[in-house]
Formats: C-alpha cells, structure tokens, sequence
C-alpha cells in the first residue's frame, strides 16, 4: 500500500488534477469513481488507484476491472491528496489523452451508428469559461448526436477534473478540437459546406424556423458576453432563442441543448 504523500506517483497524480500544465506536460488527465473507470476505454488508462475501504465493498465485478489494470492500493489521506472532490470516491485513475484531427472531429470519429446516419452537427464554442458549463455541454451534445465540438483556445480546459465529471463519461466518446482561430474555422466550415448558426439575441429568426438536417454547427459564445463580432459574423445565420419575462440571457450550456435538440427533433422526423 502507497502511504507516503511524497511518493513520487502520488506528487504526480495530484499534480493532475490541481494543474492544467502538469496536464499537458504528461498528456493525461485523472477520473474519480467506478463508473468513470467502467466506462473509459482501456487502452487510454494509465494508472489506477484504490482504497482498502472501497476494497472492502466492491462487488467482484469492479474488484475484477481494478485487478485487471493492476491497481494500487493506497491511504485515505493519499487519495485525498490526489483527489479533487471533497469526499474522493476511493478509486482514482489517470488516463491518457485524446488527440484528433480536425477530419476526425468534423467526421464524428466516434459517432455512434445513429448519429453517422445523420449529417455532421457540430458545436462550436469560442470563450467558454465555466468547466462545469463545458462539460455540460459534451453530455447533453452527445444525447442529442452532435458528432463534433471545436473549442477556441480562450475556452476552459476540458481536461480540468470539474469539466471531467460534467461529461459524465462523454469525455470519452466526443471528438474534439482546440483551434486557434474560431472565425476562420467557421468560415472554413462554410467553405465545405456546412450551415453555420451562431446563437445570438440579434437573431431576426427563432430556432426552430430553420432547417438541421443538412451538416449543421451552432456557435455558442462566452457566459456573460456571447460571441465575438468576428465570430458571429463568420456565421452564415444569427438565431434566436426567445425568451418570455425579464431574461435577458441564456445559459450557454442550455443554448446549446435547445439548439441541438432541436437539430435532433428535426433529423428524426
């Protein structure tokens, strides 16, 4: 059993999930919990570690899956350490990093059969703050078949342990790319072909009077300020959502559930 807080494994470890340059330095990110574990693709993880507590009511279907990626036991306070939840889960592992192009991304790499029946639909964020918003975003995307997200480089990380638990799992299934440029990528999008919406309070036209089922990519912008001039303007269309009372704005997160719901209604009719 790993005991020491200054084991180097353990510095390391929880290295990961307190900073992102330690993140890129090493390509890796770090999950908590059993489902996570389940879930994740067993090529990409690394190491996994595991309490005697959790050990000691494990079902032997996760005692086996622990077993098989030869997991470390260690302390309470050397997975608290490493951990970066409150109240760790017992099971902590590090995995290795997803790299795509951008042809994986715009080609939904890992789509499910459904969605590749389906046209591209695609989120296109440009200044996304709030990790939780973040992964947020991936989850509900993947209920609705988005089959792609391009990030500006000025959005969180996705690789923080806060956008990690968001995702729920969809970390691991949802293509993605960082960009540079999120206008010329839009205007590179429109180029092949793809309808390009920027969700906007502008919009002339609500969402749901326009058509998704061609290859589609909404633009959602940043929580407080929206999308950049340049971005918007790249987009072929503004669309609105509207809004009864005194809102005078929508949760970035919850725009982009609206609108790729209402791509995923129109694409199963």
């Amino acid at each position: 059993m790993i005991t020491s807080l200054s084991n180097d494994r353990v510095k390391r470890a929880a290295s990961y999930a307190a900073r992102s340059k330690a993140r890129r330095e090493d390509k890796v990110f770090i999950i908590e919990g059993m489902k996570m574990l389940r879930e994740a693709p067993v090529l990409q993880v690394s190491d996994v570690y595991v309490t005697e507590r959790f050990l000691d009511g494990a079902s032997e279907g996760d005692k086996e899956i622990l077993w098989r990626y030869g997991a470390e036991t260690v302390s309470e306070e050397v997975m608290n350490k490493m951990a970066d939840t409150q109240t760790p889960q017992g099971v902590l592992a590090v995995i290795r990093w997803y790299e795509y192009t951008m042809e994986e991304v715009l080609e939904g790499y890992n789509a499910g059969d459904e969605a590749k029946e389906n046209a591209p639909l695609l989120l296109v964020l440009e200044n996304i703050q709030d990790p939780g918003n973040l992964g947020t975003m991936l989850r509900s995307g993947e209920g609705a078949g988005v089959t792609g997200v391009i990030l500006g480089r000025g959005c969180a990380d996705i690789y923080s342990p806060k956008t990690i638990r968001s995702t729920m799992g969809s970390i691991f299934r949802m293509p993605f790319i960082y960009v540079d440029n999120v206008s010329e990528t839009v205007r590179n999008l429109n180029a092949r072909g793809f309808c390009t919406y920027a969700a906007h309070l502008q919009g002339q036209k609500n969402y749901d009077e326009f058509d998704y089922k061609k290859p589609t990519a909404f633009l959602i912008g940043n929580e407080g300020n929206g999308l950049t001039k340049e971005t918007a303007d790249a987009a072929g269309e503004y669309v609105l959502i509207p809004m009864k009372g005194e809102v005078e704005s929508m949760n970035a997160a919850t725009s982009a559930a609206i609108l790729t719901f209402e791509a995923s209604r129109q694409r199963r009719g």
